[in-house]
């Protein structure tokens, strides 16, 4: 895999959504509202994405499949969270950046939350989808129908 193969992964686009939102902090500080439930919100957010992707990619792991963007899957995962979620893990990520978000209180920058998860909707999503579709055929498309997306 090329240099730019390795910089175009989720979490590198994740740590710049989360940067975004912190420079925005501290370039503009004083946006949010200083309440502490709502960092208390950012807190349990943190943690639910970290738990999503900790069980999306358990899931993956157990059933000896990638989970790197762009690889053929080699097993079709629809167990576990991945009954909730196709994407438990880019859930996962969208819950980290809306959790820190709120815990460093710049609400403004919760706009960077659907530009990422269309960002990588567009980017890994689409073509995850292709491969299953190709790699398990009618059983993908079946799971497509069933199960949302993001949640």
């Amino acid at each position: 895999m090329s240099l730019l193969k390795w910089i175009d992964l989720p979490p590198v686009w994740l740590i710049g959504a989360l940067a975004a939102a912190f420079g925005l902090d501290r370039l503009l500080p004083g946006l949010g509202f200083g309440v502490d439930p709502l960092r208390w919100l950012g807190n349990a957010m943190i943690a639910a994405g970290l738990g999503a992707m900790g069980l999306g990619a358990f899931e993956l792991v157990r059933h000896h499949t990638t989970f790197i963007p762009r690889r053929k899957p080699s097993a079709f995962v629809r167990q576990g969270i991945f009954r909730l979620s196709r994407n438990p893990i880019y859930l996962g990520d969208a819950l980290v950046l809306a959790g820190a978000i709120l815990h460093w209180d710049v609400l403004p920058a919760l706009v960077i939350v659907p530009a990422f998860m269309g960002l990588v909707t567009r980017r890994f999503i689409r073509g995850e989808e292709a491969g299953l579709v190709e790699a398990f055929g009618r059983a993908a498309e079946a799971w497509f129908a069933k199960v949302r997306r993001w949640l």
